[in-house]
């Protein structure tokens, strides 16, 4: 259709046509023509558990102490090392996403706040002695973010064929038994590997956008098969945007938001094939949760084809339970004291709708289907929502320069 070199032309002199990939999936399913589109734009955002950041932080002057023990930063515990930077008052170190400073804030939390500019609190342990400082990201001289797995090309729908409830990191409430309720992940037909499932441009060394910021893929992720793919990538902290990342809080203790982007040239008929997947194409494993073996599938159809974009918020139904019961378990903090909801900050995960006695907050998530019943979705640990602002971010990076195929 056309070649590398004149769709980077094209890009460079105004003249390129690109299409976010949710604006292609529509011109597909309406039978409009897709022949003059050069790049899509695809994303996804969610919880990854699989990130980590390697940061080099200032703790003291030089002399002070040898090598760190131990090192925590907001309570998050860190691994220093592997250098050792001894007597220079100055740790590399190593935070897991996953790790809790408590039940309520974890590794995800750490990096939104450490990207939003906020003070953190840094306490090391040497030799039996105790030290700490208060450092914010611009002080870091190095801060880089990684992913040891993300944005596999599909995920599975989590279900507890068990009697009882199940705390589990794929609920943020214990997962009810007999297979009353599921919990889904994945942006489906928007998802880069969705639309790109060979890595033909997701290859180790191609450009990406993590949580905002320019990056690179490092290669496959763990985990990763030909059937189910997924990428490792970085990108440096200090570029990121804190609207793309954070926590997420589950029944088993917080996680990690993370958001992957990327922008796909249209170069031949093949290419053109894998964009044109959409979510009814998409098979999605249903599995139990005791041993993550499948029992049965769905499809990205019944996750997000008709269903909620936000949530609803209705004062009128409020019962004044206290406390309330929705605040204290929104994932990410998003509903306020007086009871709305922070629409920027909202994950739109369904948790709310779930516990809410007084339905007053309402959303359709959908169903999956299995052994010819619906099983109601419950969460959603994916924003699609968000997913699509990504998009059409590198869209705008593609148009300014700022980002290349």
């Amino acid at each position: 259709m056309r070649s590398i070199d004149e769709i980077r032309t094209a890009l460079a002199d105004g003249s390129a046509v690109i299409l976010t990939a949710s604006e292609l999936k529509k011109r597909i399913t309406q039978g409009d023509t897709v022949s003059d589109v050069d790049v899509v734009t695809c994303g996804t955002c969610g919880v990854m558990s699989g990130t980590y950041a390697v940061l080099s932080v200032p703790v003291a002057p030089p002399g002070t102490f040898s090598r760190a023990d131990t090192i925590s930063l907001n309570g998050v515990p860190a691994i220093p090392g592997p250098c050792p930077n001894e007597r220079l008052g100055l740790v590399d170190l190593m935070v897991f996403g996953t790790a809790h400073a408590d039940d309520r804030y974890g590794g995800g939390h750490l990096f939104h706040d450490l990207i939003a500019g906020e003070e953190i609190h840094i306490a090391v342990t040497s030799a039996g002695k105790d030290y700490e400082a208060y450092v914010t990201l611009s002080d870091l001289p190095f801060a880089r973010l990684f992913t040891t797995r993300s944005a596999f090309k599909n995920y599975s729908a989590i279900i507890n064929q068990s009697s009882g409830p199940v705390k589990t990191i794929f609920s943020a409430l214990p997962l009810q038994g007999t297979s009353t309720q599921a919990t889904v992940s994945g942006c489906g037909e928007i998802n880069p590997v969705e639309n790109d499932p060979t890595l033909r441009f997701l290859s180790a060394g191609s450009p990406v956008i993590l949580n905002g910021a320019g990056g690179r893929v490092i290669g496959t992720g763990t985990r990763s098969s030909p059937y189910r793919p997924n990428l490792s990538v970085h990108a440096d902290l200090k570029e990121m945007d804190a609207h793309f990342c954070g926590g997420f809080r589950t029944a088993a203790g917080p996680e990690c938001i993370t958001s992957i982007g990327t922008a796909i040239p249209v170069v031949d008929t093949d290419v053109l094939s894998s964009l044109s997947v959409l979510d009814c194409d998409i098979a999605m494993p249903v599995v139990d949760i005791s041993d993550r073996q499948p029992v049965g599938t769905a499809s990205y159809e019944q996750v997000w084809t008709g269903t909620a974009t936000r949530v609803l918020y209705h004062p009128e139904r409020c019962l004044h339970c206290s406390p309330c019961d929705a605040r204290t378990a929104c994932p990410v903090d998003a509903i306020r004291e007086d009871g709305t909801i922070n629409q920027t900050q909202c994950f739109v995960c369904g948790t709310c709708v779930q516990i809410c006695k007084g339905s007053v907050y309402e959303g359709n998530f959908g169903s999956i289907t299995y052994e010819g019943a619906g099983i109601p979705i419950v969460l959603r640990q994916s924003d699609r929502r968000r997913a699509e602002i990504l998009c059409r971010r590198v869209r705008d990076m593609l148009v300014r320069g700022e980002f290349q195929i």
